[in-house]
């Protein structure tokens, strides 16, 4: 219900929002929440509510666009690493070892600012960061499935390797993947606001949530709107994926299901 809160939120934006998130009304800049500003207005006059909903746009596309291209790229590798095995599997590997030898955070920032710090070359840095995880997990899934009776089947009728691959494997090593995937949406969304927070993401005056609570920061312990709105919309989002994410998980795993 959270997740799906926020997703038509961010469909919705442009009728929910009260304004354009970049309208700003010098007059009355940091006045405080009131009926016709419900989070008050930002150190430029911006309405707080319109950015915070423009924002669910920004957070809730940039996470599912993240895991998308990252697990698409991880099930490649892992997929290749475990079926065909030999060196392919060590070199893939040791890939895979080198990118999580290093704190995900820090080698996002250091991709970003290479790059020149922007909101897209953040996600692409995050991306970056997230796919050995898919591919260290669909690896070992080829690993258990491809000697199953029903792969050796399709494979005693002739199947091709990439008929197998696509038709056997991937569809019954999905369940692990998808609660990862689930989950992950999350912590990319986290670290997209985290790298906006500190400069390496999104630059003003975009919108986005970790971005509106690094311009808050300084006007915390006097106008706390400023921060707190945009701080509770990414609490909320995270919150609801994890647990849609352990949703998942207890429905595709039936060994975990809740009883009563």
């Amino acid at each position: 219900m959270i997740v799906a809160l926020f997703a038509l939120v961010a469909l919705l934006a442009p009728w929910i929002a009260l304004q354009s998130p970049l309208t700003q009304d010098l007059a009355h800049r940091l006045t405080g929440p009131s009926p016709a500003h419900p989070f008050g207005l930002d150190s430029l006059g911006r309405d707080v509510f319109s950015r915070v909903v423009y924002g669910a746009r920004i957070s809730v596309v940039s996470g599912v666009l993240v895991v998308a291209t990252a697990s698409a790229f991880g099930i490649t590798a892992g997929t290749v690493a475990g079926w065909v095995g030999g060196w392919w599997d060590e070199a893939l590997m040791r890939l895979t070892d080198m990118f999580l030898a290093f704190p995900s955070l820090i080698l996002a920032m250091a991709i970003s600012a290479i790059l020149r710090p922007s909101l897209t070359n953040a996600l692409l840095a995050i991306a970056v960061t997230s796919w050995p995880t898919y591919a260290r997990l669909i690896r070992a899934q080829v690993l258990s499935l491809r000697s199953r009776d029903y792969i050796d089947a399709a494979r005693a009728q002739g199947a091709t390797d990439i008929v197998i691959i696509v038709r056997h494997l991937i569809p019954n090593a999905l369940a692990p993947l998808l609660v990862q995937a689930t989950l992950n949406i999350g912590g990319i969304i986290l670290t997209s606001a985290g790298l906006s927070f500190i400069g390496f993401g999104a630059q003003p005056p975009t919108p986005e949530w970790g971005l509106m609570v690094s311009e808050g920061r300084t006007f915390l312990m006097d106008q706390w709107w400023v921060a707190t709105f945009p701080a509770l919309a990414i609490l909320l989002l995270v919150l609801g994926f994890n647990l849609l994410g352990d949703g998942v998980r207890d429905v595709l795993d039936p060994r975990l299901r809740k009883m009563g």
